[in-house]
């Protein structure tokens, strides 16, 4: 499958979703660009993966480092999948400080980097890939503002859409809502959290849960056949089936 662009941007690229995002890439032949916050975690992905993989150990949520990094590298595809483990509690015993988490890491991320994709702007042709979530969908009443901080995700990714149409820039913009896994570290805590609140232990919680479940080679996949099918649909679910278009 050949390279949307030469380069990709990848938040939260040190492990789950985005190391897994960040070696279907380089598999093709894409110089990848990982930005995570334990560098550490970067440099075992860079090991991995090899030359083609540049860590940079950052907060995602920076607009100064969005701007300064698509100047730098010109990416063709961003994939902003950095975010939050959210606390898991009833929304009763949450602060706002534990309810706002993820508006705060996830949201804002993704509000930096959209902001930045259209003022820079990305070149013609590029791709924005948003991870949003299936709670987005259906809430998650044990994760705080987690669910409503992936749905404002849809926005953000709806508005920039509008406005990269208006002014001809010619750049798309897409979201993901993976269904929940154990693949990942959020959906790790959330089984985790909805088994003990069922009284249930977790493979029996998981065994519940639509079949297949999702992995995290499968999302990186996702994300690939969105960014190459320029005819792709603009949001999609995500499961171990594959892809399902919302709305």
């Amino acid at each position: 499958m050949p390279s949307p662009s030469h380069t990709a941007v990848i938040t939260g690229a040190g492990r789950g979703f985005g190391r897994a995002i960040a070696a279907a890439l380089v598999a093709t032949g894409t110089r990848v660009v990982g930005i995570a916050r334990d560098a550490r975690e970067l440099d075992a992905v860079r090991d991995a993966l090899g030359a083609d993989f540049t860590p940079l150990a950052a907060d995602a949520t920076g607009e100064t480092l969005a701007h300064d990094v698509i100047r730098r590298y010109r990416p063709g595809l961003l994939v902003l999948n950095a975010g939050a483990t959210p606390h898991m509690a009833p929304v009763h015993e949450q602060t706002w400080e534990t309810f706002s988490r993820n508006w705060q890491s996830d949201t804002q991320h993704v509000f930096a980097w959209t902001r930045a994709a259209l003022r820079e702007p990305l070149s013609p042709g590029s791709v924005v890939v948003s991870m949003s979530s299936g709670a987005a969908l259906g809430g998650s009443p044990l994760s705080g503002g987690y669910a409503s901080a992936k749905a404002a995700i849809r926005y953000i990714r709806g508005y920039a859409a509008d406005e990269a149409l208006r002014a001809g820039l010619n750049i798309r913009f897409h979201a993901l809502l993976p269904n929940m896994t154990p693949a990942g570290g959020v959906g790790s805590a959330a089984i985790g959290g909805y088994a003990a609140r069922q009284g249930v232990d977790r493979q029996t919680f998981i065994e519940g849960q639509e079949q297949p479940l999702l992995t995290s080679e499968q999302l990186a996949k996702a994300v690939l056949e969105v960014a190459h099918d320029s005819d792709s649909a603009a949001e999609y679910r995500v499961g171990g089936g594959g892809l399902l278009p919302v709305g």
